[in-house]
């Protein structure tokens, strides 16, 4: 009586361990058979975790010869020599000169700055001389390839390096953007929605989505609002470089003491996306989906 006792008792366990076992895979099958939601892009990791859309660019050579301003630079760099206005306080002057704001709270956009008032405060300003190599377009610095993100300072930097360059200063950033004029944009002193990728809608993002590489492309492909480098013909500054404003955000190495990880340009949403602003908030190790890079050199 006792010995059959225990095997009812143990033909009774293995069947609860085989409901659980068959419940568990019936799951897990049932999961990998849901379909998944398609993406919008193809994409493909590049290095370790960083993320681009899979595309093909032009040959650095090529654009070189249609551009023109490559200077003495390497292939798919440009020449930069000028002299800089310096100011401690980055963007606050220029911002008194804005002439009609589309908003004044941060990050605070600006229609209209005056070129007259702003020529008159601008002058006053101390010179420093410039001159470097920087790349025409944001990583991988082809044109009509889409930039590399999810990087995040240290990456950038290790990026940089194994091309043999290194990360901008964020003073030389600023001056191949906005150049001797000392322009709020790239292209002038007017805000051109249409000249860069900027002002575009901002998209919720969803903070638990970056635990694994599936859900993360699946993130980055549902906020992603950039284009392909170097297709926005007016997006370019006196230099030649593509792209210094909207698009991505770029890592630079701070011009001043504190934090060295700094943001410089915007990304494509509606945010500041000017030359003088830099966004200095983060660490060096801090990872979203807008943030790249470019790189410079020193001048041969």
């Amino acid at each position: 009586m006792q010995y059959a006792r225990v095997r009812l008792i143990r033909t009774a366990a293995l069947l609860v361990t085989g409901c659980a076992i068959a419940a568990a895979f019936i799951g897990r099958s049932a999961e990998a058979e849901a379909p998944k939601k398609k993406l919008s892009h193809e994409w493909r990791e590049v290095m370790e975790n960083h993320w681009q859309i899979v595309s093909s660019g032009e040959a650095p050579e090529t654009t070189d010869a249609a551009e023109g301003t490559r200077g003495a630079c390497t292939p798919g760099m440009v020449e930069v020599k000028g002299k800089m206005r310096v100011t401690a306080i980055g963007d606050e002057l220029q911002k008194a000169t804005c002439t009609n704001w589309i908003n004044r709270e941060f990050p605070e956009r600006c229609a209209s700055f005056s070129k007259e008032r702003w020529q008159v405060v601008r002058d006053k300003l101390p010179t420093k001389d410039m001159h470097f190599c920087i790349d025409r377009f944001e990583f991988p610095n082809r044109k009509g390839e889409y930039p590399v993100v999810y990087v995040n300072w240290f990456e950038a930097n290790t990026v940089c390096k194994n091309v043999g360059k290194r990360l901008c200063t964020e003073e030389e950033w600023t001056f191949a953007c906005e150049g001797e004029e000392a322009s709020p944009y790239p292209y002038g002193f007017d805000r051109d929605k249409d000249a860069c990728i900027t002002d575009r809608p901002w998209r919720a993002f969803d903070p638990k989505a970056y635990g694994n590489k599936a859900t993360l492309v699946a993130e980055l492909d549902k906020l992603w609002q950039g284009v392909p480098s170097g297709t926005q013909p007016r997006c370019k500054s006196v230099y030649g470089v593509y792209d210094m404003t909207g698009n991505v955000d770029e890592w630079t190495q701070s011009s001043v003491s504190g934090r060295k990880s700094i943001l410089k340009g915007g990304y494509w949403g509606p945010v500041r996306t000017r030359c003088r602003p830099s966004t200095r908030a983060h660490g060096e190790a801090h990872v979203f989906y807008q943030q790249g890079l470019r790189c410079c050199s020193d001048a041969p």
